[in-house]
């Protein structure tokens, strides 16, 4: 099994938990992860009914390699303690906590989760201006990944973020910046015209530009552009396995700089090398 640290998250489909339908067919797409949603795409009186279905889905399984989440109501909701505690009885491979915004909401939603992985929103202006904190609160939970809410970002800032997301960067920065800081995977929120694929593969390839681990998604027919851009490309995994095979090497056992195709190679070289490597054997079993 893959190790959680080197778990592609390329893709990142979100599904309306209420749709059998639509979760029926997550089974059968390229993606590295869905998001199984109860929120913002599922009616107030329909909570019940989506949560019931959602659940049912995690429970029967099915969905191969692919990572399952699933994203509760807040917790300051109506429906969210109850959703987790559906969550917990489903046990998905991870769940989704929205509206996150400080390090105290993830203590809480550690407190309920009974030791499953926990995805948390960054999508509030608080939540950016203390994301270093709730970062640090991976250290006494289990949250392994943040994800980044930028369509609630853009409506609470009033933000007019243009094609290229200028005003939004600062933002998108400082979660990856706070992320990395304590070893959490980020993900990329949200292209919303499915239509637009030069558009969406040219945000895909500013997400890998900011550090990004992927996207999330709104359409299967994002996947496919998705999973090429933030893949390494064939050059970058035979680079990376050139540095892993010169450390190897019993003369350089105990070096901490050495020369690989006349350029300078730190040990810091050789854990990116790893993750790389990691990563295109994940995407390949």
């Amino acid at each position: 099994m893959t190790s959680p640290s080197f778990r592609p998250r390329r893709s990142v489909l979100y599904m309306p938990g209420g749709n059998a339908r639509a979760l029926e067919k997550a089974k059968t797409l390229a993606v590295d992860a869905v998001i199984l949603d109860l929120e913002d795409s599922v009616a107030p009186d329909a909570k019940a009914e989506a949560r019931a279905t959602a659940c049912a889905a995690v429970t029967a399984g099915g969905y191969g390699g692919r990572e399952v989440v699933l994203r509760v109501n807040g917790l300051d909701t109506p429906w969210g303690k109850a959703d987790m505690a559906a969550a917990v009885a489903a046990r998905p491979d991870a769940i989704l906590v929205p509206k996150v915004s400080s390090a105290s909401d993830v203590a809480h939603a550690a407190s309920l989760a009974h030791g499953i992985p926990l995805w948390v929103m960054i999508e509030t202006p608080l939540s950016i201006l203390n994301a270093r904190d709730i970062a640090a609160a991976a250290q006494s939970s289990t949250m392994v990944c943040f994800v980044l809410g930028t369509n609630d970002l853009v409506k609470d800032t009033r933000m007019r973020t243009g094609k290229e997301r200028l005003a939004l960067l600062p933002a998108l920065s400082q979660a990856v910046l706070a992320a990395r800081a304590f070893g959490l995977d980020c993900i990329d929120g949200v292209y919303n015209d499915f239509r637009d694929e030069a558009g969406f593969a040219a945000e895909c390839e500013q997400g890998v530009l900011l550090g990004m681990d992927g996207k999330t998604l709104i359409h299967p027919a994002q996947v496919e552009a998705c999973n090429r851009i933030f893949s390494p490309s064939d050059a970058e995994i035979a680079a990376a396995r050139k540095v892993i095979a010169a450390f190897a090497l019993p003369e350089n056992g105990s070096k901490g700089v050495i020369t690989v195709d006349g350029r300078m190679v730190e040990r810091l070289h050789l854990a990116m090398a790893e993750r790389t490597d990691a990563i295109a054997r994940a995407m390949t079993a």
